[in-house]
C-alpha cells in the first residue's frame, strides 16, 4: 500500500491563501474545497489541507500556533533543479511572501524558501545525487 501524506495548515483568509499558492503554480481538488478548506495537491500522494482557523480549531484542543511569532513545522519540498527552486521563490515574493534566510550552496545540495501569507515557512531543495559526497561505512 502506498501512503499519502496530508498537512494541515490553519490559514486566515481562504480566498488569499488559495490565490497565493495558485500563484505558485499549485492546483486545488475541487472535492475537497470549501470555504473551510481547501486541498492544495502537491503531487500525486501528498496534499496540504489549508484550514480556516476555526475550522483547524476543531481538531485539536491546543492553541494554534501563530505562525508569524513561532514554528511548529517547516515543510520542505524537493525541486527538480536550482533553477525551480530560484523560480518558485520569485513567484511566491511577487505572490506577497517574504524570504526569510539567504539561499544555501551545499554544492550537491541547493535550498532557499519563503514565509507564506499566514507565517508558514516553506523550504525548496534540489538536491543532486550524483554529487553527494560518500558517506563512511560504519564498521560491522
Amino acid at each position: 500500500m502506498s501512503r499519502k501524506i496530508f498537512v494541515n495548515l490553519p490559514i486566515k483568509n481562504m480566498e488569499r491563501a488559495k490565490a497565493f499558492f495558485s500563484a505558485l503554480g499549485f492546483s486545488f481538488n475541487p472535492q475537497f474545497t470549501n470555504e473551510q478548506g481547501a486541498c492544495m495537491v502537491v503531487a500525486d500522494d501528498i496534499f496540504v489541507m489549508l484550514l480556516v482557523e476555526p475550522f483547524f480549531q476543531t481538531f485539536t484542543k491546543k492553541a494554534i500556533s501563530d505562525a508569524s511569532k513561532s514554528t511548529e513545522v517547516l515543510v520542505c519540498l524537493s525541486c527538480e533543479s536550482r533553477a525551480e527552486v530560484d523560480a518558485l521563490v520569485k513567484k511566491a515574493l511577487a505572490a506577497g511572501a517574504t524570504v526569510p534566510n539567504a539561499p544555501q550552496d551545499h554544492g550537491f545540495m541547493y535550498g532557499h524558501g519563503f514565509e507564506d501569507l499566514d507565517g508558514h515557512i516553506w523550504e525548496l531543495a534540489y538536491m543532486d545525487m550524483a554529487a553527494v559526497p560518500p558517506t563512511p561505512t560504519v564498521p560491522a
